[in-house]
């Protein structure tokens, strides 16, 4: 259960100790780590990156048709884990306060992690090589079918939630180096 798992046990685990870091400093600044303060910024930051290179990362993997960068299983399991540990630093640097844009920026990362559940409980329905690739004739045909319209009926919404994600996130991005900084 552990091996097929892997990267849902790495992210939790690493959660966890993000938790601990978090509420180690909570516990000795005595409040809720602000947003705007050098540790949310830290969080903010850091969770942005590992949003931007699951999304990066394994789109240009996908499109890639070369073996030397590596197996699409294990471009998967980045994907997942990074998809996982980004966005739970992003939480953690709301300050547990979502007003605005950035509350609408975590609305849009918590359905994309939600939908990212969703697809990987249907891509596991489809029987693949550890190369990522389907496998024909293990299910019958119309399981198959409908379990690739599934797949593609998720990407369909999936995608453009991360574009608007992304989108929604730089304009974030740019409103608090505007506000937090180049007006002091």
């Amino acid at each position: 259960m552990l091996r097929g798992n892997i990267e849902l046990w790495l992210a939790f685990l690493t959660c966890i100790l993000i938790s601990t870091g978090y509420s180690l400093v909570a516990f000795l600044t005595r409040e809720i780590p602000a947003a705007s303060e050098f540790f949310g910024h830290t969080l903010g930051i850091l969770g942005f990156i590992l949003m931007l290179m699951t999304e990066t990362f394994y789109s240009l993997r996908k499109r890639s048709r070369s073996a030397a960068l590596g197996r699409m299983s294990t471009w998967l399991k980045f994907h997942i884990y990074m998809g996982l540990v980004g966005p739970f630093m992003v939480l953690l640097h709301t300050s547990w306060k979502f007003n605005g844009l950035a509350g609408a920026t975590t609305l849009l990362t918590f359905i994309i992690v939600v939908s990212g559940f969703v697809g990987r409980y249907i891509f596991t329905r489809i029987p693949r090589t550890m190369d990522g690739l389907e496998i024909e004739g293990t299910l019958s045909q119309e399981a198959l079918k409908r379990a690739r319209q599934m797949m593609s009926l998720w990407h369909t919404v999936h995608i453009p939630i991360g574009i608007a994600l992304f989108f929604s996130a730089f304009v974030h991005l740019g409103g608090a180096l505007y506000y937090a900084t180049l007006l002091k």
